[in-house]
């Protein structure tokens, strides 16, 4: 059985950083857009807006 090693196939540890709210917005937006065929600014612009319905709600974290 194999084990999980802490370093890359690069040899480099693997520090493990949470994606920023602007990275996480950019991709449901952006895989909104591909579903849907909206632009991405248009959605990005949607889920940053401070009236949007979906503000209250938290980030998933690890």
């Amino acid at each position: 059985m194999k084990t999980k090693s802490k370093f890359g196939l690069n040899g480099h540890s693997q520090a493990h950083k949470q994606p920023s709210v602007t990275r996480i917005i950019r991709a449901v937006a952006s895989s909104t857009a591909i579903e849907t065929g909206q632009s991405v600014s248009e959605l990005e612009t949607r889920l940053q807006a401070q009236d949007s319905k979906f503000q209250n709600l938290p980030l998933a974290t690890s």
